[in-house]
C-alpha cells in the first residue's frame, strides 16, 4: 500500500474542507464520500469524482476505503467509529470525538480491540508554537506547575446558530461553546498541563437565542496544589486566545504576540526559602525559543495519520487522547448544572443522566435555514498560506 484510501463521512460542512485539503496529501487518496442528505452526497461525490453514499455502513462495506474520516455532528462520532473499527478500518475523527466520556470510552475500547490507527483532528498540535511549548514542558523547563489560565474569547453570530437545525441544541450538538468552538483550545490546554483533579464551573447563555451555553468559566485545582482559571465564550470581539502556564522554574505565555518564555535559574521555591533580603525576588530571564517550521493545519494531521498506517509513524493527535479535553468539558457542564465542585475523572453515569435530562427538554429549532458551508476562516487561512 502506497496510499491510504479514505472515505469522508459527513460532507455538508467541514467534511468538504477535508476533501479539499486531502488533495495536497500524497499519502492519502479520497475514494468515497457519504452524507445523510442524498443531494449533498451526490453533489460532493461528483465534485471530487468519487462514489457517494447516504449510509456510512454502505461506504465502509464498499471495499473502496482503508480508513474513514468522520465529520458528522458530534453525537455520531462514536457509533460511526465503532462500526468502522468492527470492519477493520482505521479512523480519523473530527473534534470533539464525542459528547460524553462514557460513549467515547466505548469508542476508545473499540479502537484498542481492532488494533487499527485512531486519530483525532486536533490540528493545533502541529503548530510550531505549541510544539515548542510542549518541548519546554517535557524538558522540565517549567518545573512543578503553580498556576495556569486559558482565555478563549471568540465570536459567533445568531445567523451562525440559525444555519442548521442541529446547531446549539442538546439533541443535535450536546452543548455549545464547550462542544463546538472550545475543543481545540481545551485539547492544547490538557495536552500541555494535564487535567485538573477538581473543577468548579458555571455555564450560561448570555447573548444568543440558543438552548446551550455561549459562555463557560471554571476554577481548576490540580493534584499538586496548583490552581487555574478557564474561560470560553463566543460573545466578544476582538477575539482573545491567551494561555499562561506558570511553574516553579519558568513561565510560558502564548497570545497574539506569539510564544514567550521566562526561565528562573534559581527556582521560586528555593529562593523563597533561602533569600535573606526583604525586597529581593528571584530573577526571571527571558529566553528566545526557536520555532521549527513544519506542515500545519488539517493536512498535517491527515498526512501524519496516513503515515502512521503506512509506516508506523507516531501520531501527533492519538484518538484516545481526545478524551482529556472532553473530560474537562463534561466536568464543567456537570459542575454548572448540578451546582457543585466535580472531581475528575467525571462520574460517567451521572453525566449521562444530566445529558438525558437536557436532551429531554430540547425543543425543535424554529426558523433555522440549513446551510452547509465550510468555515470561511479556515478557507481564508488556506489561501493566505498559499501566497
Amino acid at each position: 500500500m502506497t496510499k491510504v484510501r479514505i472515505g469522508v463521512i459527513g460532507v455538508g460542512g467541514m467534511g468538504q474542507g477535508h476533501c479539499d485539503s486531502m488533495r495536497g496529501v500524497q499519502e492519502a487518496e479520497l475514494t468515497a464520500v457519504c452524507d445523510i442528505v442524498p443531494s449533498v452526497a451526490k453533489t460532493v461525490g461528483e465534485k471530487y469524482g468519487v462514489p457517494h453514499f447516504v449510509k456510512g455502513t454502505e461506504l465502509m462495506d464498499s471495499g473502496l476505503v482503508d480508513a474513514v474520516l468522520i465529520a458528522t455532528p458530534h453525537y455520531f462520532h462514536p457509533p460511526i467509529a465503532i462500526d468502522a473499527f468492527k470492519r477493520g478500518l482505521h479512523v480519523l475523527s473530527e473534534k470533539p470525538i464525542g459528547v460524553s466520556v462514557k460513549e467515547v470510552s466505548r469508542m476508545i475500547q473499540a479502537a484498542k480491540r481492532s488494533g487499527k490507527v485512531f486519530g483525532v483532528m486536533f490540528q493545533l498540535r502541529a503548530e510550531p508554537i505549541y510544539q515548542a511549548a510542549k518541548k519546554l514542558i517535557d524538558d522540565g523547563k517549567i518545573g512543578e506547575l503553580v498556576r495556569v489560565s486559558l482565555m478563549l474569547g471568540m465570536y459567533r453570530s445568531q445567523a451562525y446558530y440559525d444555519s442548521g437545525g442541529w446547531r446549539a441544541t442538546w439533541k443535535g450538538e450536546g452543548g455549545g461553546v464547550l462542544m463546538n468552538q472550545a475543543p481545540h483550545g481545551l485539547d492544547i490546554f490538557t495536552w500541555l498541563v494535564g487535567t485538573p483533579k477538581r473543577v468548579t464551573a458555571q455555564t450560561r447563555t448570555r447573548a444568543h437565542d440558543i438552548e446551550v451555553e455561549d459562555e463557560a468559566f471554571a476554577l481548576l485545582e490540580y493534584e499538586n496544589g496548583a490552581h487555574g482559571y478557564l474561560f470560553a465564550g463566543v460573545i466578544e470581539v476582538p477575539e482573545t486566545d491567551r494561555l499562561e502556564i506558570c511553574g516553579d522554574r519558568g513561565k510560558i505565555l502564548i497570545d497574539e504576540q506569539g510564544l514567550r518564555f521566562w526561565e528562573i535559574p534559581q527556582t521560586i521555591s528555593r529562593f523563597t526559602r533561602e533569600n535573606t533580603e526583604m525586597w529581593a525576588r528571584p530573577k526571571a530571564e527571558k529566553r528566545e525559543v526557536t520555532l521549527r517550521e513544519r506542515e500545519t493545519g488539517h493536512a498535517a494531521i491527515t498526512r501524519n495519520f496516513c503515515r502512521a498506517i503506512l509506516h508506523g509513524e507516531e501520531l501527533i493527535a492519538p484518538g484516545d487522547e481526545g478524551i482529556a479535553s472532553l473530560e474537562l468539558a463534561n466536568a464543567m457542564m456537570l459542575s454548572s448544572y448540578r451546582k457543585k465542585t466535580v472531581r475528575l475523572p467525571v462520574n460517567r453515569n451521572e453525566f449521562e443522566e444530566l445529558l438525558d435530562e437536557l436532551k429531554a427538554k430540547s425543543k425543535p429549532k424554529r426558523g433555522a435555514r440549513d446551510q452547509r458551508i465550510t468555515d470561511t476562516a479556515f478557507t481564508k487561512k488556506k489561501r493566505k498560506k498559499k501566497r
